[in-house]
């Protein structure tokens, strides 16, 4: 009789339960913590054509800025990048043989020829920073602290000590022979090694071989901690690394992503973009990698 009315006791105790979880308000269940920064979907419609090939060079990309931005953009405008990151001479006669539709570049000079030949629609300002010339922290030629470059080249050539030139007509290696052309120096000889290679590569290559070289400030910075080098010589005017953004003029080639790549364009110049583009690098590094210049006179860059 006991276990009977024990029985009962217990069934009508779990019936009053369950009948009170049933009405009790349910918990909201808390998102995790990776959604509260996930980025919004665009709402923006896809365009008609959605690949966009960006011919750039390889600071842009060894730097880590492309890998911030054009995420933004692909999302802001439903545009897929197809990024080629190779020297600024090749990413000019990529534009010029319509196999790009929009360049990101830094050779000024061989910018305007691009555009006096009409291969370019829409040239525009897009930032700056510096070349350096990096070495062994020993530095045998002697340059550290120099004020000029030309000067700094000399005195390598003279030592014959190792120099490492990228050799591949990009913007670093126009601004390298032009200081050799102003130092009335034609580099030769087992001490001048060409690589071919990006400015990354380069670098490694020149840290290997407790070399120097030219690179610009971006990408040594960003690989400061994996390379033996040091920067010895800054500060000298002609060390300038200006980037412009072209688009490539649909009327020399037809096929051409035009609005893709004004819309790429208009990104990089947007108040947003730039001021990206001034805090990039500097949590890291505690100053930007580069800065921004969209809407500024090219004078006051001496262009």
């Amino acid at each position: 009789m006991y276990k009977k009315n024990h029985l009962i006791a217990l069934s009508i105790l779990l019936v009053t339960v369950f009948a009170f979880s049933a009405c009790a308000p349910k918990a909201t269940p808390v998102a995790p913590a990776v959604l509260a920064t996930a980025v919004p979907a665009t709402s923006v419609p896809a365009p008609a054509i959605t690949e966009l090939i960006l011919a750039t060079t390889t600071s842009t990309r060894d730097s880590g800025l492309l890998d911030v931005l054009l995420p933004i953009f692909e999302q802001q405008t439903g545009y897929k990048v197809k990024m080629v990151a190779v020297g600024t001479g090749a990413a000019l006669a990529m534009g010029e043989e319509g196999n790009a539709d929009v360049l990101l570049v830094h050779a000024p000079t061989s910018e305007e020829e691009l555009m006096d030949k009409g291969f370019g629609s829409q040239r525009d300002l897009i930032m700056h920073n510096d070349f350096v010339i990096s070495g062994p922290a020993d530095d045998p030629a002697g340059i550290k602290g120099m004020g000029k470059a030309a000067d700094a080249f000399k005195k390598i050539a003279e030592a014959k000590v190792p120099f490492v030139s990228r050799a591949d007509d990009s913007g670093t290696h126009k601004k390298e022979l032009a200081i050799w052309k102003t130092a009335g120096i034609t580099p030769a000889g087992d001490w001048y090694i060409e690589t071919g290679q990006g400015m990354g590569d380069t670098l490694r290559i020149a840290s290997e071989k407790y070399a120097y070289t030219l690179t610009d400030r971006a990408t040594y910075l960003a690989l400061k901690e994996t390379i033996d080098s040091q920067i010895l010589v800054e500060g000298d005017g002609v060390l300038l690394n200006i980037y412009h953004v072209i688009v490539v003029n649909p009327d020399k080639w037809p096929k051409v992503n035009v609005e893709g790549a004004k819309a790429f364009a208009n990104f990089l110049t947007s108040p947003e973009t730039q001021k990206l583009i001034s805090e990039f690098g500097v949590v890291e590094y505690g100053a930007p990698l580069f800065f921004p210049d969209a809407g500024k006179d090219p004078a006051s860059l001496g262009l």
